[in-house]
């Protein structure tokens, strides 16, 4: 694996229940969402929800969090080949960066073979079960997660 600062783009994809999503952000724009993130966890680990998912949305709007992401997107479980294309769309028209993708684990082995057909070259792809807690990598894949959750829970009203 190369070093954080060899890449030039960090891609995350991430299933919740009927939801996809993916979000795409530059390198040098990592370093200055990670202080405005440091409190986002997975929202599985936490007993109350919905105080969880209230206090992150909160903390989304008040620090502009979306706008360090080049593209963001959640879409419904049947669109997912459509955000797919997306994403290797965009592996493809950025062929001379390279990139970090991150994919839900029940999806990695079929986007894997995906990507291959378009580039494969200059992208490290892992599994979300693959990054480790506390490093840049993991915390920002938890924006995505924490996303698809508040999406999640205002179409459940």
């Amino acid at each position: 694996m190369r070093d954080r600062k060899d890449y030039d783009y960090y891609i995350f994809i991430d299933y919740s229940e009927n939801l996809v999503g993916y979000n795409i952000i530059e390198q040098k724009k990592i370093d200055e969402l990670l202080p405005k993130i440091s409190k986002f966890k997975h929202y599985r680990e936490h007993r109350n929800k919905k105080v969880y998912i209230k206090h992150i949305s909160n903390t989304i709007k008040r620090e502009n969090i979306k706008e360090f992401f080049k593209k963001i997107k959640i879409a419904e479980v049947k669109k997912n080949l459509e955000l797919f294309t997306e994403v290797l769309e965009f592996v493809k028209s950025h062929d001379n960066c390279i990139i970090f993708l991150c994919i839900d684990d029940y999806q990695f082995k079929k986007f894997r073979r995906l990507l291959h057909l378009v580039d494969g070259e200059n992208t490290d792809i892992k599994k979300e079960s693959q990054l480790k807690k506390g490093t840049p990598e993991y915390q920002t894949s938890l924006v995505i997660d924490n996303l698809l959750n508040i999406e999640r829970r205002k179409e459940n009203k």
